[in-house]
């Protein structure tokens, strides 16, 4: 029986009711198709596996994984993550009753804000999801924050800020931008995407506070989506290899599991960590394909080099990075994943690909009143 014929069988069992019994978020057990009696599949960090005979002693994928993964990847497919603008208030923040009605708007000379009115307390208050306490209204905050990561240096940001009406200082935009990626990045870092089995990593060159630096980043080769990133000192040290390491211990995190194939260059640092954290003897083995780097191959890696591109872009406009820490890597890595279509993906984003879609004209918007609802 080859792959292509237990891949049919799992299908098989998948469609007849009452088969697979989920015990658990990482443990199914599937009945027998030919004894009556039943096996275990459970997944973890290294893949599937079951106690039939024909994994245990062939170490194949055997048709009862099938049918258990193709189940888990269509109840992942309905549950897919929605996150959508948060536009209704359900109750009172004073007395929690759920008797609320709007009741006009607030104005200031930074924009209009929603009043609402309790008729259980009889009290009026207003909410500002998301931006509580902030002089300047959410659409100057989120405009600003689209302006810099499509490419605008912070002065020119607050420039163009000037023309709708909102004056302000390049370093208070900074300052939006340090707290608000903080706010989502902890949000987002809660939300599993639904990366595939192959996975790509390479290293850039960089300068930050003007000292040579590398940044180290994982991407999924199908979705495009940037998984996990690592500024480190060099590539050529015994420490690359704990940088690479490093790496992919946040890209198993990040995505619950392990990839069953994994694209970089010729760099060593990658081989060694790539057994240190994601090689397995059990079968089905990951693989490690190196020296991806001539264009027209199989294996090359250009896709990865886009991605280098554009954060080159990015840090071309800025003139050097300025901490190591910066939160500009996280949202330009937010901003990739979540809020930018890519012409590649039919203008998706590489996040719509994984499961997760961000609803509302306004993506900046969206996350952050979830962010802060969360």
């Amino acid at each position: 029986m080859d792959q292509d014929d237990r891949e049919l069988r799992g299908k098989a069992i998948m469609e007849v009711p009452n088969q697979i019994t989920r015990l658990s978020d990482n443990l199914y057990r599937v009945k027998s198709q030919s004894n009556g009696g039943e096996y275990r599949v459970k997944n973890d960090l290294v893949g599937w596996s079951c106690s039939c005979p024909d994994h245990i002693y062939r170490g194949v994928k055997c048709k009862h994984m099938w049918a258990v993964e193709l189940s888990f990847a269509l109840r992942r497919q309905i549950e897919a993550r929605i996150i959508e603008p948060i536009t209704d208030i359900n109750a009172c923040i004073f007395c929690k009753s759920v008797k609320i009605v709007k009741d006009g708007l607030r104005h200031n000379k930074h924009g209009d804000i929603q009043k609402f009115h309790c008729r259980g307390c009889g009290r009026y208050f207003t909410i500002n999801l998301g931006f509580e306490k902030m002089k300047h209204n959410p659409q100057g905050i989120t405009t600003a924050m689209q302006l810099y990561f499509s490419g605008e240096s912070l002065r020119s940001t607050a420039r163009s800020l000037k023309l709708i009406g909102v004056e302000v200082s390049h370093k208070t935009i900074y300052n939006w931008i340090q707290k608000y990626i903080g706010l989502m990045e902890k949000y987002l870092g809660k939300i599993t995407p639904q990366v595939s089995d192959t996975w790509r990593a390479d290293e850039m060159w960089l300068k930050i506070k003007g000292n040579p630096k590398y940044l180290y980043a994982l991407m999924d080769d199908e979705t495009r989506f940037w998984i996990a990133k690592e500024v480190a000192g060099d590539k050529f040290s015994r420490e690359a290899t704990d940088y690479a390491s490093s790496l992919f211990s946040q890209g198993k995190h990040v995505a619950g599991k392990i990839p069953m194939t994994l694209i970089t260059d010729g760099l060593h640092a990658y081989h060694l960590a790539w057994k240190r954290e994601l090689y397995t003897f059990r079968r089905p083995q990951a693989k490690h394909i190196e020296h991806a780097t001539w264009k027209g191959q199989a294996n090359d890696n250009r896709k990865m080099e886009r991605l280098n591109g554009e954060i080159r872009d990015r840090e071309k406009v800025m003139r050097s990075l300025k901490r190591q820490d910066t939160p500009i890597l996280t949202g330009y890595q937010i901003y990739h994943n979540y809020v930018r279509p890519h012409q590649t993906l039919k203008k998706k984003t590489p996040a719509d690909l994984c499961g997760i879609e961000v609803k509302g004209q306004n993506k900046w918007l969206t996350l952050i009143q979830n962010a802060s609802r969360s």
